[in-house]
């Protein structure tokens, strides 16, 4: 198994970062890697939950495995080529807080089994990168969320 952790921070409440990865059927409006996205469960919160995502020509089904409001977002990703066994994204929420401000770090989890043979392994890592540039992406993208908006209130002022 291939494990690819990435983060960043954001100059936001866990709270506030939760409400806009918790809004599931969203990610194509705030992830700059993800052309479309929409439900496709009637449930809209909670482990449980599913959406399908189109990136390019590429079309995957994630499925929440982990809801914990404000601390952690876990997904099951399927629709993948056959070569990898399972692959899971885990977002975490760690605030960060000093006497002026309220940040959070964001961390993003990918783990992507592929087999225990070394060429499986080698397509794991293979694939754990590529889905590391999409896991920058991604981060950039919810952080953009709560910086370009202050970014811009700031030039009107």
């Amino acid at each position: 198994m291939a494990t690819v952790v990435k983060s960043t921070s954001v100059p936001a409440s866990p709270d506030e970062v939760w409400a806009v990865l918790s809004d599931f059927a969203a990610i194509s409006e705030w992830a700059s890697n993800v052309d479309h996205s929409c439900l496709l469960s009637d449930q809209t919160d909670g482990v449980g939950m599913v959406r399908r995502i189109q990136t390019g020509r590429t079309t995957v089904v994630e499925t929440v495995t982990r809801w914990e409001p404000g601390v952690a977002l876990s997904y099951a990703l399927t629709g993948l080529p056959a070569v990898i066994r399972s692959l899971t994204n885990t977002w975490t929420l760690e605030p960060l807080s000093d006497t002026t401000s309220t940040s959070t770090t964001v961390t993003l989890t990918t783990e992507v089994d592929a087999g225990s043979r070394p060429p499986q392994k080698g397509i794991a890592k293979v694939v754990g990168r590529k889905l590391g540039q999409a896991s920058d992406e991604m981060l950039a993208g919810i952080a953009e969320q709560f910086t370009a908006p202050r970014n811009a209130q700031e030039a009107d002022a």
